[in-house]
């Protein structure tokens, strides 16, 4: 990749010198070469220039992790404009909001999909309806308006605290940048071999694709069943000799507890989007990177090894050094630095700082503030993350400073959730919290009062959070409490909110205790494994709580309780108590056989 160039032109030179090299593949068999991407793309910006794609334009992309998804996004700047990604099982009222908002030319999806796309002014492609037409001789090319550093690159909508999500608008100038960093850093080179594994709404994503592609390496698709999977995603990085990978931090963990043959040729594991609390062990064939950054500021700010040796004073991993042309930035309540050693919030300036929030003035403002420290013109994205820097040069990640959380490597507002929870009529004040499960993962925990004579349920509440938030949105516990406690001021004080496992949890009316054996069993099971009791046969696992980590430690609680093999994808697909129990039940008579 030649410094400063466009990543389009990059990957358009790679297709001239090198067509018929691998750029994506797919475990279903679909496979790209360089000749094949750039021209489904070129014959995709075509259409889309004829559909009104223009500079200054955004194309909505409603895909999942796939060869279409890397078309769609390299075809919209092709045409010059510029893409925002959206996760498929987003929520339709969430997708609907969102849309609204971005106010797309064209939403690119495929047919399956297409009944979840709201109708509004856009018009709707299904890439998989009119495959062949993208894979015929190419006609006249629609010329593409010239493009800019500043132009903008792409969208990513957060979690807001104003109950909306807010989308994110980076330039290309930003993800050039990160390019760049990460090409050097990482010594990338066209033979590697890299893992997309991030969701299309989660702005790694585009880490994980544009600079391998940029460079000429080969991009592989992770199956979904795979990613979920520590095991089956170890072995998969070791059958695919993937080189790196980027795995957010829950998952990264438990890949560093597995034990890796000597010879693998996995170089760097990234890894980021959450606070790391482990390092990796000695004798670890591959470096272990971890990466801090906002959406605000390009995916990455900062960036560093993790030793497998702490010192004796050392506490958890730092969040490293800022990565090239990005500066960090300890400042107090007035906006000047902090003493060295001292706690403040990290401020981030340079190269990658969004330009703000799309159609939100105010709260861009708000956040994104003028640089005090340096010459005029200069902005600070104020992150609203506590830090202090450390004696070697590198930052300390301490928490936050407002009711923004992460839970599995996602950032949630939690206004968002109250906002949408005090919408149910059934709920006259509602507050939101995180509390250790179990496991000791974090999870959401809601307390609500409920309206005068309202008897509120989990299902009906669920139901209303479900049609407008992702489900890592959707809270775990639900607690009915006579009234919230409040500070002085007035406030909700959270602090006094009592823990979930010391109060009893609503209820649906519903309740049928376990019944068979493998009910009862497997009820102490998932019970003790979600901190839940007592569970129900109606009860779902991932509505108490669980979600595909904790599920394959059901899996292995299941293999050593009754002595059968079943898949993540048997609890996803039979997630309540009983069916799961069905499954166990049609699994033991072929262990009796064996």
């Amino acid at each position: 990749m030649t410094a400063g160039r466009p990543i389009a032109e990059s990957i358009a030179a790679r297709a001239l010198s090198a067509p018929a090299s691998l750029a994506v593949v797919e475990d279903t068999g679909t496979s790209l070469t360089y000749g094949m991407l750039e021209g489904r793309a070129e014959r995709l910006a075509t259409e889309l220039r004829a559909l009104g794609v223009d500079r200054g334009q955004v194309v909505a992309l409603v895909l999942p992790r796939s060869a279409d998804l890397i078309i769609a996004g390299l075809a919209t700047w092709q045409a010059g404009a510029a893409y925002a990604p959206f996760d498929p099982s987003t929520p339709v009222a969430r997708l609907a909001g969102m849309l609204e908002d971005l106010q797309p030319v064209v939403v690119l999806t495929h047919r399956a999909l297409a009944p979840t796309v709201p109708a509004g002014g856009w018009a709707v492609r299904m890439l998989d309806r009119d495959a062949e037409s993208l894979d015929a001789e190419s006609p006249p090319a629609v010329g593409a308006p010239g493009r800019s550093r500043a132009d903008l690159a792409y969208v990513i909508y957060t979690s807001g605290s104003t109950g909306r999500p807010k989308g994110v608008e980076i330039d290309h100038a930003g993800l050039l940048n990160l390019l760049q960093w990460h090409t050097t850093t990482f010594r990338v080179t066209s033979s590697d071999r890299a893992a997309l594994l991030a969701s299309p709404g989660f702005d790694a994503s585009l880490w994980e694709m544009w600079p391998y592609l940029a460079a000429g390496a080969s991009l592989y698709v992770v199956p979904d069943d795979t990613r979920v999977d520590p095991e089956a995603l170890r072995d998969w990085l070791l059958w695919r000799e993937i080189t790196l990978a980027f795995v957010a931090t829950p998952m990264a963990e438990r890949l560093l507890a597995l034990p890796w043959p000597a010879d693998t040729r996995l170089r760097t594991l990234l890894t980021g989007a959450d606070t790391l609390h482990r390092r990796p062990p000695a004798g670890l064939p591959f470096e272990l990177v971890n990466n801090y950054g906002p959406t605000e500021a390009t995916v990455v700010a900062t960036s560093g090894v993790v030793s497998p040796n702490p010192l004796a004073d050392d506490g958890l991993p730092s969040i490293g050094r800022p990565i090239a042309n990005v500066q960090a930035y300890v400042l107090d309540e007035q906006g000047r630095p902090v003493a060295a050693g001292g706690e403040g919030e990290l401020h981030l300036g340079g190269a990658g700082i969004a330009r703000g929030y799309r159609h939100q003035p105010g709260l861009t403002a708000e956040r994104f503030v003028t640089n005090r420290l340096v010459g005029a013109g200069e902005r600070l994205y104020r992150t609203g993350d506590r830090a202090r820097w450390l004696a070697d040069g590198s930052l300390a990640f301490l928490g936050r400073l407002d009711d923004q959380v992460k839970i599995r490597g996602h950032r949630i507002e939690l206004e968002e959730i109250v906002r949408t929870l005090t919408s149910h009529p059934d709920v006259a004040q509602a507050a939101v919290t995180v509390q250790p499960g179990s496991d000791g993962e974090p999870r959401l925990v809601a307390f609500i009062v409920p309206a005068a004579g309202a008897v509120p349920t989990p299902v009906a509440l669920r139901a209303t959070l479900e049609t407008r938030l992702p489900d890592y949105m959707v809270p775990a516990t639900f607690v009915a409490l006579d009234a919230l406690p409040l500070t002085p001021s007035g406030k909700i004080d959270r602090a006094r909110l009592p823990a979930a496992d010391t109060v009893e949890a609503l209820r649906d009316p519903e309740f049928i205790a376990p019944r068979s054996d493998v009910e009862i069993q497997l009820a102490e099971l998932v019970g003790d494994l979600l901190g839940v009791h007592p569970i129900g046969v109606g009860d779902n696992f991932f509505l108490l709580g669980g979600h595909s980590l904790l599920g394959t430690q059901l899996i292995v609680r299941m293999r050593g309780a009754f002595g059968v093999e079943l898949s993540l994808r048997t609890v996803f697909d039979h997630p309540t108590l009983q069916d799961l129990a069905l499954e166990v039940a049609r699994a033991l008579p072929q262990r009796s056989a064996a």
